[in-house]
């Protein structure tokens, strides 16, 4: 599963057209005052069991994405890995639950509040007295002040990846006691819950020097259940170690050891017994699950495949195939015996190894779950075609969300509900569905939008030299095609005939080259170029031929396949879409295609670029080297903060460049903005949440980025492992996390699907 994207909260919201007038937005769905009643789509899969029923100490080997190049959770090359170590090894104030939400964490804080409001915000936080740090000193007002005065943005030494809320911090102070922490706002801030999590010791955060690099490579305090021990960049790998010091639930397990394993290499390392929890993309999920599967007693192979499909035997081979070969290694013909004796002794030292493999796996199961994050398609509205809103809602207007959803989520036994807003995901409370601010799919309305725009069917295009005509040039091109084959085709009938009995042409088109003849008669009667309806099935009917992959010759191309090509001012339609080319991404080039082809029916091209991964982000989303592309973004329990420079309507810098935050679509409006600020400073939940849909809804209506559908987290775990797996929207208890006792069991989600997870 592609994982190009942003990483958590404290990193990714870190760094990382209208544009005058008032935005019409249709009926701005989604902008009810009514509490939503959302739930999450998937629970969390993580064999949950109580700390009575795991066993003390041993170490789990957890592969990441890397060794980190910092620990500082708040600089801006921190990654995913800073964060589950921050996690595990730093006090938070809150912590995130099932549904998405912030919670109180109660082992640093016994309570926190919002005492006055007028003329000031003021916070009263009053921490749990046993929370000390490792060195024994107990958590405290100076290291809130000490984090502030670091984060503030006010002193530019510090080379801090964000500032957000903490530059709305007037002062702070100690309260009644030392156990109190008073914090008292100049503006109000709703997202206040945000702030402190993680806390960093005062003595990485208490001057420059050691804020930038005092923690890269080491936390020498820290204040969790867990302690970072070592930092080993040459075996590439974290060790984290119990902390003596902690005072809550011990932790159940001695170590953790974090190792960064690419994940084409994971399922290698899962077989030879290394890694004991990975988050591993389909196919690794498929043979996990294989491995897993009922055996036959006899012969020790799965008894169902993937999906609850019959398993095939081994290496796939049928009995029939097993009995050809018994006859050809005993027949008459000696040469053909040896030559199938020694392809026999291969296949069964490559079953022998499959075996080997599959049992290595079988102590293994698949948990899965939704990730906290959801895969949109961004369009670049800065300049070129995306640059007219029109178009941009015709290509969302093209789009099947649903289908897109199903496609990567179905074979995954998941649920394929397609994401519904840009600020929250289903279950978090201000999730709403505001797509109804764009409207639904409509190719008809599409094509209308974009023949508003200018982009004409047939139009004349400006050919390259050696380029083939389009628009009203080729159409003519065809017609004189038409009638020279009209002239020559007596000519040829006897030639026809030859090639249709002994030739190459077998008479049949291949889906996908239906374009090589525009303008037939055939694929006028195929399809209504206007409303895009089928006049007929296109369903291949002819015997031992691939369903949907050939037709005889002279059949009409499935209707609906592809409009004809658009042009405006002498320039074909046609936009550039940006893919990664990883081993890692082929679930975002498979959606890409089905985009591509949806944007073909309403006559928009695509030039697909394929490009590094480590390249695709920095050189070409955040430069904005795109028109189409698809990434991720992480779900937010504070979006009024950390969604808003997503989203922020760019603005020139001193030096004449675009300011763009992360918005890399380019695309805002002043009143998207001014929601945001709003949701920000009020401190009534309710209308926060009110002000966040309403801003979601004209985010929807621009059209700079259309939501698909939430990612899919699958994860190998030993079986025995409790407590740890796909944790979905909640934050790990990495105190918890352990290895079961003996006939111990621990707690899994029904599933939604039988089928079990396959690419």
């Amino acid at each position: 599963m592609s994982h190009v994207g942003v990483g958590p909260r404290a990193v990714t919201r870190s760094v990382a057209f209208l544009t005058a007038g008032a935005l019409a937005v249709p009926a701005l769905a989604g902008c009810t005052s009514e509490e939503s009643s959302s739930k999450p789509l998937a629970a969390q899969d993580v064999a949950a069991a109580s700390r009575a029923k795991i066993s003390d100490g041993g170490t789990l080997r957890w592969a990441a994405d890397s060794v980190p190049d910092t620990l500082n959770a708040f600089q801006s090359d921190a990654d995913a890995t800073t964060t589950r170590i921050a996690q595990a090894v730093l006090p938070s104030m809150y912590r995130i639950d099932e549904t998405g939400s912030p919670v109180r964490n109660p082992d640093y804080l016994e309570s926190a509040e919002v005492v006055d409001t007028e003329p000031k915000q003021v916070v009263v936080y009053k921490l749990n007295q046993q929370a000390v740090w490792s060195d024994g000193r107990e958590i405290g007002a100076a290291d809130f002040a000490a984090q502030w005065r670091a984060l503030s943005g006010k002193d530019s030494a510090y080379w801090t990846a964000r500032n957000a809320g903490y530059d709305r911090i007037e002062k702070i102070e100690r309260g009644a006691n030392d156990l109190e922490v008073k914090v008292t706002f100049s503006r109000p801030y709703a997202d206040w819950q945000a702030l402190f999590t993680p806390l960093y010791p005062k003595d990485v955060t208490g001057t420059p020097d050691a804020f930038n690099d005092g923690a890269r490579r080491t936390l020498k305090v820290s204040a969790g259940p867990f302690a970072v021990k070592k930092v080993d960049t040459k075996g590439d790998r974290v060790v984290l170690t119990g902390n003596p010091r902690w005072w809550g639930e011990p932790a159940k397990l001695d170590q953790i050891v974090l190792r960064a394993v690419p994940r084409d290499e994971r399922v290698s390392e899962l077989v030879a017994g290394k890694l004991d929890l990975a988050e591993i993309d389909p196919e690794t999920a498929d043979e996990v699950g294989l491995a897993a599967a009922p055996r036959d007693p006899a012969t020790g192979t799965p008894l169902m495949g993937p999906g609850g499909t019959p398993a095939p035997g081994p290496q796939g081979r049928s009995a029939a195939q097993a009995l050809r070969s018994w006859a050809i290694a005993n027949g008459s013909d000696e040469e053909a015996a040896e030559e199938e004796v020694l392809a026999r002794e291969e296949r069964q030292e490559a079953e022998a190894k499959a075996r080997r493999r599959q049992q290595a796996l079988s102590g293994f199961e698949v948990r899965k779950s939704l990730e906290p994050a959801y895969t949109q398609l961004a369009l670049n509205g800065a300049d070129g075609p995306l640059a007219d809103e029109r178009v941009r809602r015709a290509v969302a207007r093209a789009l099947d969300r649903g289908k897109l959803a199903k496609a990567v989520l179905k074979p995954l036994g998941l649920p394929t509900e397609p994401v519904g807003s840009h600020l929250a995901l289903s279950g978090q409370p201000a999730y709403a569905d505001g797509s109804g601010a764009l409207g639904e799919q409509n190719a008809k309305e599409a094509r209308a939008l974009l023949a508003d725009a200018g982009w004409v069917s047939g139009g004349p295009v400006k050919k390259k030299d050696g380029e083939e005509a389009a628009g009203a040039e080729k159409a003519d091109k065809d017609k004189t095609d038409e009638a020279d084959a009209a002239e020559k085709a007596e000519k040829d009938t006897a030639e026809q005939d030859e090639q249709q009995s002994g030739g190459d042409d077998d008479g049949t088109y291949i889906v996908g080259e239906d374009g090589k003849n525009d303008g037939g008669d055939d694929a006028k009667d195929g399809a209504d170029q206007e409303s895009g309806e089928k006049h007929s099935s296109g369903k291949n009917t002819a015997q031992g031929g691939a369903p949907g992959a050939y037709a005889p010759k002279g059949t009409a191309a499935p209707a609906g396949s592809a409009a004809a090509p658009l042009a405006k001012d002498g320039k074909a339609l046609t936009l550039r879409f940006v893919l990664p080319s990883g081993p890692g991404s082929e679930t975002l080039r498979t959606v890409a295609d089905r985009i591509t082809d949806m944007l073909k029916e309403i006559g928009i091209g695509t030039e697909v670029t394929k490009v590094p991964d480590e390249s695709y982000f920095k050189d070409h989303i955040a430069a904005g080297e795109y028109d189409l592309a698809l990434y991720s973004w992480p779900a937010s329990a504070f979006p009024a903060t950390d969604a808003r420079p997503i989203y922020a309507k760019p603005v020139p810098a001193a030096d004449g460049s675009l300011n763009v935050a992360q918005n890399y679509t380019r695309v805002g409006t002043d009143q998207v903005d001014q929601l945001f600020d709003r949701a920000m400073a009020t401190l009534d939940q309710k209308e926060a949440r009110d002000l966040l849909r309403k801003a979601d809804s004209r985010i929807w209506a621009a059209a700079g980025s259309v939501p698909l559908y939430q990612r899919p987290q699958l994860v190998a775990a030993r079986k025995n492992l409790a407590n740890a797996g796909a944790f979905g929207f909640e934050t790990p208890g990495y105190e918890d996390i352990g290895f079961l006792k003996k006939g111990a069991q621990g707690s899994r989600p029904s599933a939604p699907s039988s089928a079990s997870p396959s690419s």
